[in-house]
């Protein structure tokens, strides 16, 4: 029986609001939310908020030893995460690995890197490993994969951890670590740090949070913006717009990150539909009728991001259609893209922050004792309430999607009404994500005992 990672917290998260109005309320104000942002049509203002920064210097001396200390301290947790999972305790809320790889790693370093700013460059100890080992990493990837690899890699990451028991498996987990970190040490051996631009699920993952973040990370210091222009900025540069008008948006270096924003926005969402009670109702039916429940995950994985992908596809056509355009859908699909990150983002948060909050008196604990000897571990009662607050970071992330996707329309569309009416179709799909996130947050959580 696989124990998912939120069933670390051994209870049954029971929401404070219905689920038909936790559903009803995000759709609704992501629909009035648009409508708001559709009266804003001054460029020049919406450029000017966008553009908005001020940066922070900072010396070579000071950049220096902050990278240096941080590499130290990532290499270090990963040499105490092997070690914890081979040595430590077998119960999972008392083993350093699996609360550091779960609470302080998956979830809050995960929050940290769109909430404050993406520090996993330096801090990812494969990639500073990578670079004190022989290899000149002088090959390079076939340009035709794009993102591709690390679209594969992520579903299958997420699918490795729903149906196996990494979250209470420590030695499983140190397996798993070890293994992805032959697998990563070798392919920058090979490839350097294309590697991690391109093939690396994990370094994108954090790459695309990044975006989101109010600190980016520049030649000259730390650029403090307000949170999500960046996506804005970024989908919007000259070269950027260049690329996506072309062939190249969907054939260079870059095809399938799109279908990556989407894989990271379903993978969060299938996180947390596999725990609701529905879907522990449903499944058991499908494996006694004779299917294999690895099979029926896997399934659901792959279909569900199917549906995803084309449900965003089908909105960059039907937005090409609306505003009769000469770009192609799949340059509309590179252009909006953004958009999605905050959506994402604004699930993990609501996904993660409570399990996260919960179990921090654990993980506090074996900071303190790495490989054991903590005492009774401690998890940390959240109030009935919070519930809320969980579907509020979800409708806040939809709101800061609906605004970056009007500051890129009115870019990329000239004009007052055709910059609105290509949004159209994005803000009904916009909507469905909501209404689908919502469901799954106001769900009671339920560990999945049916493998």
């Amino acid at each position: 029986m696989p124990l998912h990672v939120g069933s670390l917290t051994e209870g049954v998260q029971v929401g404070t609001v219905p689920s038909w109005l936790t559903v009803a309320t995000g759709g609704v104000l992501v629909g009035a939310s648009f409508l708001f942002t559709s009266l804003l049509t001054d460029h020049e203002g919406i450029r000017a908020v966008n553009a908005w920064h001020a940066v922070v210097p900072t010396t070579a001396t000071l950049r220096g030893g902050v990278v240096a200390a941080t590499r130290a301290l990532g290499v270090l947790g990963l040499v105490l995460v092997v070690a914890a999972s081979a040595l430590g305790p077998m119960e999972p809320t008392s083993n350093f690995a699996i609360l550091v790889v779960w609470v302080g790693w998956w979830a809050g370093f995960a929050m940290s890197t769109y909430l404050v700013g993406n520090a996993w460059p330096i801090l990812n100890p494969w990639r500073t490993l990578a670079a004190a080992l022989p290899g000149d990493g002088a090959r390079s990837l076939p340009e035709r994969y794009g993102a591709w690899p690390s679209v594969v890699g992520l579903l299958a990451l997420v699918y490795v951890e729903v149906v196996s028991p990494l979250a209470s498996d420590p030695r499983l987990l140190g397996v798993v670590v070890v293994a992805y970190s032959a697998v990563t040490l070798g392919g920058a051996g090979r490839y350097g740090d294309e590697w991690f631009e391109r093939v690396d699920p994990v370094s994108r993952v954090f790459r695309v949070y990044g975006r989101l973040a109010p600190i980016q990370s520049t030649a000259s210091g730390l650029d403090v913006r307000l949170p999500g222009t960046a996506l804005v900025a970024g989908a919007t540069d000259d070269g950027d717009r260049e690329r996506v008008r072309g062939h190249e948006a969907e054939t260079g270096a870059e095809a399938g990150a799109v279908a990556f924003v989407v894989a990271l926005l379903w993978a969060t969402t299938f996180d947390g539909l596999v725990t609701t009670p529905a879907w522990n109702d449903l499944a058991p039916v499908v494996v006694e009728a004779g299917v294999p429940a690895a099979v029926v995950y896997l399934a659901a994985l792959l279909g569900g991001f199917a549906l995803f992908r084309a449900a965003y596809r089908l909105a960059a056509e039907r937005s090409r259609a609306r505003v009769d355009s000469r770009l192609s859908p799949l340059a509309i699909e590179r252009w909006f893209a953004p958009a999605l990150v905050p959506i994402a983002a604004g699930y993990h948060v609501a996904h993660f922050l409570g399990y996260a909050l919960s179990l921090s008196p654990a993980l506090t604990g074996v900071l303190a004792h790495p490989l054991g000897g903590a005492g009774v571990p401690q998890i940390a009662q959240l109030p009935a309430w919070f519930g809320t607050v969980e579907l509020g970071f979800v409708v806040v992330g939809h709101l800061l999607a609906v605004w970056v996707a009007h500051a890129v329309a009115l870019e990329v569309f000239p004009g007052l009404l055709r910059p609105i009416r290509s949004q159209y179709p994005f803000v009904v799909v916009m909507v469905a994500y909501t209404m689908t996130s919502a469901w799954v947050v106001g769900q009671p959580f339920v560990s999945p005992a049916y493998l």
